[in-house]
């Protein structure tokens, strides 16, 4: 049952994905000005960051969220999408492989990170490493610490 949810959410994310590129023309044409660039360096979107030390940007499409972590140089670093109260990794970004969700866990890390993002649904984590990656580590809203809401024991 849960495979079969997450091969829904995953679904549903490409889909969603796709229109959130298609979605700019069809907007433009209609005069309106809605966040678009998903995994450009510098997208037309407000960067909605808690941190001085990361740009984050938030697109919603058709009930889901995406979320695009990029560094201050404009690097995207990670993104991942969000639905009802399930997240998941998507595939760009130089630390794409270092998104850790409730879905989706890494293992702890021992360096200390920082909340870049918060809003009612969802809290994430960066955490730099010694080797120049990053960590990024999405959970529910509600959650205390990141870290320990989507990581597995080592």
């Amino acid at each position: 049952m849960q495979h079969a949810r997450s091969r829904r959410f995953a679904s549903l994310a490409a889909a969603g994905l796709a229109l959130a590129v298609l979605a700019p023309a069809s907007a433009i044409a209609q005069g309106a000005a809605p966040a678009s660039g998903l995994g450009q360096s510098w997208p037309n979107a407000t960067d909605v960051s808690a941190s001085p030390h990361w740009h984050v940007y938030v697109f919603e499409r058709n009930g889901i969220r995406y979320v695009q972590i990029n560094d201050l140089s404009g690097k995207v670093r990670a993104a991942f999408a969000r639905s009802g109260g399930s997240f998941l990794a998507l595939p760009m970004g130089v630390d794409a492989s270092r998104v850790a969700t409730p879905q989706e866990p890494l293992a702890a890390t021992t360096q200390a990170g920082e909340i870049v993002y918060q809003d009612a649904t969802t809290k994430v984590l960066v955490s730099p490493q010694p080797d120049g990656t990053a960590r990024v580590y999405a959970a529910d809203g509600d959650c205390k610490d990141p870290i320990e809401c989507s990581s597995r024991g080592i």
